[in-house]
């Protein structure tokens, strides 16, 4: 991203020793926090990630909603299968190298057929330095398929909101099991500094 392309919403990231890093778009997780406040979901398990640093503050800042950190990825589809029979709506929030840890767990939302719905920040696509974070994040999108979660996507700040009120109202009207991916080029290249 180049500084003609950046907008007010948009924080630029510097290393530790104070070299250029990525850029980060900050305007989408209001977004996407404005449509988990409007479907009323009160519970967010969540594995910390950068890309959902804003989100997951947000969320701990809402007395109406909880914030669950999780030690792996599967925990959260638990956590939101019981929300769920408790009477309440869940949102699972993770990084795309986590969706391989739930491909077991999904079995559960599969057979059960819980609505489930995940944002999952995408890495190895879009200048990924990381060549370890490559294989998951490009069969992504296939292993969810594979369980059965419909795959939407989000590329651009503008859209986000409009992809994650469209997934929630299959997940929590249609009783669907959805994700949508938030692409690396959206949460911004991460940089690996000293």
């Amino acid at each position: 991203m180049t500084a003609q392309d950046m907008t007010a919403q948009d924080v630029p990231v510097t290393g530790a020793d104070g070299s250029a890093g990525a850029t980060i778009r900050q305007g989408w997780p209001d977004d996407i926090f404005d449509c988990l406040r409007e479907f009323g979901v009160r519970q967010v398990p969540y594995v910390p990630d950068g890309g959902h640093a804003r989100l997951i503050s947000r969320v701990h800042q809402e007395p109406s909603m909880r914030g669950i950190a999780l030690t792996s990825e599967q925990e959260g589809i638990a956590v939101a299968a019981g929300a769920w029979l408790g009477g309440q709506r869940a949102a699972l929030l993770m990084q795309s190298s986590g969706v391989g840890n739930c491909v077991n767990m999904l079995s559960l939302i599969k057979i059960c057929k819980f609505p489930l719905l995940m944002l999952v920040t995408m890495r190895g696509e879009w200048g990924e330095f990381n060549p370890w974070q490559v294989p998951m994040g490009s069969t992504t999108p296939d292993a969810l398929r594979l369980m059965d979660v419909q795959v939407q996507r989000a590329d651009r700040p503008d859209e986000v909101g409009d992809v994650v009120r469209h997934a929630a109202t299959m997940a929590y009207g249609g009783g669907s099991a959805m994700a949508v991916l938030l692409s690396q080029r959206l949460v911004g290249a991460k940089v690996f500094t000293r």
